[in-house]
């Protein structure tokens, strides 16, 4: 299991990514996904999922369209063009700073 401290500065780049590599998700399906794709080491709670989820909406980098199935409403969440183009800028940031951190607390003998 991943520590939040450590997922918490990340959170915001890994929904981006997930909106940009399947489209539009809504909040369950994204904490299902990331489950999934970490195997289960990363388990997202609503209360860290939603409010990055507001943020980048209130940022204009999601938008959000609602779907009514049967009496239950559904959010779902998108990249918007702003978005798209920032979330590429986010992901490189964010391998430029592990690639970083690999060099800072595992250096290369010289």
């Amino acid at each position: 299991m991943i520590a939040n401290d450590l997922l918490k500065g990340t959170l915001r780049t890994i929904i981006l990514k997930l909106l940009a590599d399947n489209g539009r998700m809504y909040g369950y399906e994204i904490t299902k996904k990331v489950e999934e794709l970490s195997t289960g080491k990363i388990k997202l709670t609503f209360g860290a999922l939603y409010p990055v989820l507001h943020k980048l909406e209130a940022d204009g980098h999601i938008a959000t369209e609602i779907e009514y199935i049967g009496k239950r409403v559904r959010k779902y969440y998108a990249l918007t063009e702003t978005g798209r183009s920032w979330t590429a800028q986010k992901v490189d940031e964010f391998f430029d700073f592990v690639n970083t951190l690999t060099y800072v607390l595992k250096p290369t003998p010289a």
